[in-house]
């Protein structure tokens, strides 16, 4: 039944059940979900070049240390190079962390709180096709003949159609209480977050340590031990 309503509304044939403003929640869901997973990407796109630009600027800083110690006519040249070198792989180093923490957050929205409410929507929608389809099947008994055996299907046909009546009208509000608290959470997250980006990645650029340090303080974000091989961000991807 529910493989015969689904190609009469595919083919323009049956009705169907449409909660507007619901519907138009939903899309509007899939349609944010989508930017944010593009907004992840380029995070994470991000993460990886200054990972990379990190280990540059490491790898120069050690040049010019070495050669600070073996090149006495340019010690001093050598030495504060490999002074600033080690500076912005700090200063790098707490943004990585910063970004990452971005990351994170993000893919868990992304990933777990919009796909979380996205699988009910799901259910939603196989339990409107299904109400569809027994509504239909109840409509089409109704119309036909009354002998013994009409009426015993149609009692049948009746109480299957109000079991899936009672699923849809139970799924649809499901939908809506998640889609307000997904709103909110979304919200309350995105927040955050920004702020957290804002500041980190303009501290970086503006040379300015100690905000950069400040705002990993403010946002509660451990950055990995030091020698690690490779930062917890790239552990995480």
């Amino acid at each position: 039944q529910c493989t015969k309503q689904l190609l009469s509304e595919r083919f323009g044939r049956g009705s169907r059940t449409v909660d507007l403003e619901l519907e138009t929640q939903i899309e509007l869901l899939r349609e944010t979900k989508r930017k944010y997973e593009s907004v992840l990407h380029l995070a994470r796109a991000l993460t990886a070049h200054l990972y990379s630009l990190v280990q540059t600027q490491h790898a120069l800083g050690d040049a010019f240390a070495d050669l600070s110690q073996k090149s006495p006519e340019l010690q001093e040249e050598f030495g504060y190079n490999a002074e600033t070198q080690k500076l912005l792989c700090k200063n790098g180093e707490t943004l990585l962390g910063a970004v990452n923490f971005f990351v994170s957050s993000i893919n868990t929205l992304v990933n777990k709180t919009m796909e979380d409410t996205l699988m009910t929507v799901k259910q939603y929608e196989t339990a409107r096709l299904e109400y569809d389809a027994y509504r239909t099947d109840l409509e089409e008994l109704s119309m036909g003949p009354r002998d013994a055996g009409a009426v015993s299907r149609l009692d049948a046909a009746q109480s299957q159609f109000q079991s899936h009546k009672d699923k849809y009208e139970k799924l649809r509000a499901d939908v809506a209480i998640k889609l307000k608290f997904l709103e909110e959470n979304k919200i309350k997250v995105m927040h955050k977050q920004l702020l957290l980006f804002h500041n980190a990645i303009s501290a970086y650029f503006a040379g300015n340590q100690q905000q950069l340090e400040q705002t990993l303080k403010q946002f509660n974000i451990k950055l990995k031990t030091p020698g690690a091989e490779k930062p917890s961000w790239l552990e995480e991807q």
